[in-house]
């Protein structure tokens, strides 16, 4: 099929996507905005694209969900374009790679082993077969491979995480709760006596605690967050309805009236909330 027919053909599925990112990059008639990229200018907008599919998700954006998996898609695409103009791998080699992962890591599924086990069971012999994985790439410390350019919340998790296999962990939430308090300690007397820089280390401390602390109560903080952070910006916005209804903005306002708006807004949400669930 001629390129042109490929690139207008919306039958033609992954093959017609991998020539449009092909002609997007080609020296001589692409478009020069896609010509000047490079792995390091991309890798953003590939996390954003991720943080975007997320945000569908949470919201039960079906519709949207569909363009924003498509956005992340392209991503790998594109990273792949020039890995393949670079003589490092193709979009097969990506695909290829991730099919025999899929294999290896699921021999319940595609190999010999039975399928009656439980969760736990599972979830071990996943960590085990990653385990191997990392051996053979040379990765011999326990915290090698988890990316440093995770979120730094959810690094640390994960980071925790990986520690907490090899015996390195709290044996109780109870234990972690007592460091929280230390750590608090520590914040204040840093903030009334030390520089802003162990300020700042010692807020590091904290947050990195209470990641772990959510992995202790089987929360993921990343998420955690992103969940509080959608429930402030829900009562915000309803703060400024009702500001609006006074003919006021935000500005105009002063912090008692609103603090008294954002409890009727969350005393509103939360009857709403429990009418939904009945």
């Amino acid at each position: 099929m001629p390129e042109t027919d490929l690139i207008h053909n919306e039958t033609a599925g992954i093959e017609r996507l991998l020539e449009i990112m092909r002609r997007l990059r080609d020296p001589k008639g692409g478009c020069p905005w896609d010509i000047e990229q490079n792995f390091a200018s991309i890798a953003p907008y590939t996390i954003e694209e991720a943080y975007e599919v997320a945000d569908a998700i949470e919201r039960e954006a079906w519709d949207e969900l569909k363009g924003e998996l498509g956005d992340l898609l392209f991503q790998s695409v594109f990273h792949a374009q020039m890995a393949a103009e670079a003589g490092h791998f193709t979009f097969q080699d990506v695909v290829t790679t991730m099919s025999n992962k899929m294999v290896s890591r699921h021999p319940h599924v595609f190999g010999d082993e039975s399928r009656e086990k439980s969760a736990d069971q599972q979830t071990a012999d996943w960590e085990a077969i990653k385990a191997a994985e990392r051996a053979d790439k040379a990765q011999r410390g326990t915290l090698d491979g988890v990316a440093v350019g995770l979120p730094a919340l959810l690094r640390a998790y994960k980071l925790q995480k990986r520690a907490a296999r090899v015996g390195f962990d709290w044996p109780s939430a109870d234990n972690v709760i007592d460091k929280i308090a230390e750590e608090s300690a520590e914040l204040v007397e840093a903030r009334d006596s030390l520089s802003q820089a162990e300020v700042e280390e010692e807020f590091g401390d904290l947050m990195f605690v209470m990641a772990n602390l959510g992995r202790h109560l089987g929360v993921e903080p990343e998420a955690a967050l992103r969940a509080a952070n959608a429930k402030f910006t829900r009562r915000f916005e309803g703060v400024e309805a009702k500001l609006s209804a006074r003919g006021k903005r935000p500005e105009d306002s002063d912090l008692t009236e609103m603090d008294a708006l954002w409890d009727e807004v969350k005393v509103e949400s939360r009857a709403a909330a429990k009418t939904d669930h009945k």
